[in-house]
């Protein structure tokens, strides 16, 4: 029978302040918990004994001490055979020819065969030993027991006594049997323990070549860093692949592949090495396997570089030391080099560096320029690094639209133009500055027929966030849409004027945009450029868009780049750049030049210039009242110093305002001088003021004015 178990609670309830009544509450047991099966507990023992950290250390020191003892018996098997035979010299002659050194090789095979006659001499001379060994040892033998019995008869003399003949070889008997008896004892402990010293031997070439792999090792000899790139490296990571073809043609090649290698080659922070594929192998079955390359040679992804140079069936492959490329590679010498100026005709554009570890420099001349690739890569910065060092030429002019707003900002007083914001307003006033530019190559253009000998001064127009431009959707008065890809897109057919005609007069066009597609960078305006960069890509198809099939397919792979991680880096295809020969394209880590350093070397441009007054986007949002707002920020002040009016006005209203100066506020309150009757900003103890009175007198005198005006 089951018993029903209940608790008792006591549960004070007052009913008056001077009695309590105790209630009884039943609260029934819940159910007990269904047992666990045993099979479920044993399997979960099993598993978190399994995979236990003790566990897994001791699997891994038994598998490294069993592999240091196997292999350590492949090494010194390996020497034993090197040691008795010209194997040795076979493999560096292959490797001499593999890597072209004929007079290596030769050298080699020269050694080779003095080893075989040293060898075949000391095979004859065995032929002959045993005959002469014996007759030694018979001679030996019998000098030995001679000059026993001599010294038993010496004995036996000196004694006195006969028996003291034979004592020297009776004691020599003795101590040979002793010997042998010495050696029965030992000889069934040494048949045990030579095998264990024997394996111990082995153990420890093996744990002195660390003969075992990564995982097998303990913590503190794991080493995280890549092997030293060798040729028999590279023949098997190709081998490896998993290509069919590729890999019977290794196996059937007489020198295990090594003549399908160039020399290896220090380049950079990494090597360069060409490799010959074999008939029936094509280029692109080894670029499209790229990571399963880079892990065969103990590297990542990242860090080898497939290129297709112009010798047929032939792969380049440029591997980095391991962890190399996330090492950052200095300041731009812009910032070190306070005295460099430019020269926007003759000089390049200090960039970056290349893989090799060379500096990476770029010309502009007569070259318009498109930078393209995901948000938050760099491409603002390497494409104002740029515009930096032209700046440092004070013949450039800069009309300058940065539809983001915010990093272009030390251009002004570089600039002629500079838009500075992300709105359609912003948009409509960067084709409107794209289309000014256009006038101004019409004009230049014109002159030219004049006098052809006329030479102009550079003007880059630069546009940053292209997109936002392109993807535009607002019409103007006429209809025409500012953004688009169409013939009637002003945008759109303002930078195909430029494309087409303005470098004749030294007239380039410079866009960056994100994220290409035909939508927001049309095929017309990127095919336009003539230096095409591209930081990291989301796909091959947004690659071709922007760097160009042609470069793609010799081996340009910013879709490869790691977004976040290889922000800076670049791949370039361009004339203006040393490219290695072959190639149709280099990969360039930029210099990266902060906000700061920017600003200072802006400064060096504007000392450089004389004066430059910069226009800015005319704000086309609501119509303000100047004077009205300066007195309602006012408000009951009596006198308000200038500075203080002009926060103020800022905080009213910060489009209209933010940009403000003193010479803005004069300029308006000098307008209204004559309806106050006097000067409404005036000097009181030394510090300029505005009246209240005399702003209030000169806005009823207009209004008034106004009001008569409209009567009449």
């Amino acid at each position: 029978m089951t018993e029903n178990v209940v608790h008792l609670h006591k549960t004070p309830e007052p009913v008056d302040p001077d009695a309590q009544v105790t209630t009884l509450t039943v609260v029934p047991d819940e159910p007990p918990a269904r047992p666990v099966p045993l099979w479920v507990r044993s399997g979960r023992a099993v598993k978190t004994a399994a995979t236990h950290e003790r566990t897994r250390s001791a699997g891994r020191a038994v598998a490294r001490h069993g592999l240091y003892t196997f292999n350590g018996g492949r090494i010194v098997a390996r020497r034993t055979w090197d040691g008795r035979t010209g194997a040795r010299y076979e493999r560096m002659i292959r490797a001499a020819e593999a890597a072209g050194n004929n007079e290596l090789a030769e050298e080699w095979e020269e050694r080779l065969q003095r080893f075989r006659d040293a060898r075949h001499r000391r095979r004859m001379d065995l032929l002959h030993s045993p005959v002469e060994v014996a007759k030694g040892a018979a001679v030996g033998t019998g000098m030995g027991i001679g000059a026993l019995v001599a010294l038993g008869v010496v004995m036996a003399i000196s004694n006195g006594d006969v028996k003291d003949v034979i004592t020297p070889l009776a004691a020599t008997i003795e101590f040979i049997a002793t010997l042998i008896r010495i050696v029965q004892i030992v000889w069934g402990p040494a048949l045990i323990l030579a095998p264990l010293f024997a394996l111990l031997a082995l153990w420890a070439v093996g744990s002195k070549q660390q003969a075992a792999p990564q995982w097998a090792l303990p913590a503190n000899a794991r080493s995280s860093e890549g092997e030293p790139i060798t040729p028999s490296i590279v023949v098997k990571a190709l081998r490896d692949l998993g290509i069919p073809a590729l890999r019977k043609a290794i196996q059937e090649m007489g020198d295990a592949g090594a003549s399908m290698l160039g020399p290896i080659t220090i380049a950079g922070c990494g090597v360069e090495v060409d490799v010959t594929l074999p008939s029936g192998v094509a280029t692109n079955e080894v670029q499209s396997k790229r990571r399963k390359l880079a892990e065969n040679l103990t590297r990542h992804e990242h860090e080898v570089f497939i290129v297709i140079p112009e010798a047929a069936r032939t792969v380049r492959l440029w591997v980095a030391d391991s962890g190399a490329l996330d090492e950052p590679i200095g300041p731009s010498p812009l910032v070190t080099d306070e005295t460099m100026t430019a020269n926007y005709k003759t000089g390049r554009a200090p960039w970056g560096q290349d893989l090799r570890g060379d500096a990476a420099a770029l010309s502009l001349y007569q070259r318009h320029l498109l930078i393209t690739g995901l948000s938050n890569q760099g491409k603002t910065a390497s494409l104002r690094a740029l515009a930096l060092w032209a700046a440092l030429d004070r013949t450039v002019e800069f009309r300058l639209a940065d539809l983001k707003g915010g990093d272009w900002i030390m251009f002004n007083g570089i600039a002629t133009v500079l838009i500075q914001g992300p709105t359609d307003d912003h948009v409509i006033q960067a084709t409107e500055m794209v289309e000014g530019v256009v006038e101004e190559m019409n004009r230049r253009i014109a002159a030219r027929q004049d006098n052809p000998d006329m030479v102009f001064d550079p003007l880059l127009c630069i546009v940053d966030e292209a997109q936002v431009a392109f993807m535009c959707p607002v019409k103007d008065e006429e209809g025409r849409y500012y953004g688009g890809s169409k013939a009637t897109s002003r945008y759109f057919m303002a930078v195909r004027k430029i494309h087409n005609q303005g470098r004749v007069v030294n007239v380039l066009m410079w866009q960056g945009t994100q994220d290409p597609t035909n939508e927001n960078l049309p095929k017309l305006v990127r095919e336009g450029a003539h230096t095409r960069a591209s930081l990291a890509l989301g796909t091959e198809a947004q690659a071709v868009m922007a760097l160009g099939e042609k470069a793609v397919n010799g081996g340009a792979a910013p879709h490869l780049l790691r977004p976040g991680l290889d922000q800076g880096t670049l791949v370039v295809a361009s004339s203006g750049i040393d490219i290695p020969k072959g190639q149709s394209s280099i990969t360039v880590r930029t210099h990266f030049i902060g906000d700061d350093d920017a600003k200072a070397i802006a400064n060096r441009a504007k000392a450089l210039r004389n004066g430059v007054t910069t226009l800015h986007a005319i704000d086309k949002g609501e119509k303000r009242d100047p004077l009205a707002d300066i007195a309602a920020v006012l408000g009951s002040d009596k006198r308000v110093r200038t500075q203080e009016v002009i926060t103020r006005l800022a905080a009213l209203n910060s489009a209209a305002y933010s940009k403000w100066s003193f010479n803005d506020l004069k300029r308006v309150l000098d307008d209204a001088r004559d309806d106050a009757g006097e000067d409404i900003a005036y000097k009181s103890d030394g510090v300029m003021v505005v009246s209240r009175d005399r702003l209030t007198r000169a806005l009823a005198n207009r209004d008034t004015d106004g009001s008569a005006s409209a009567s009449e």
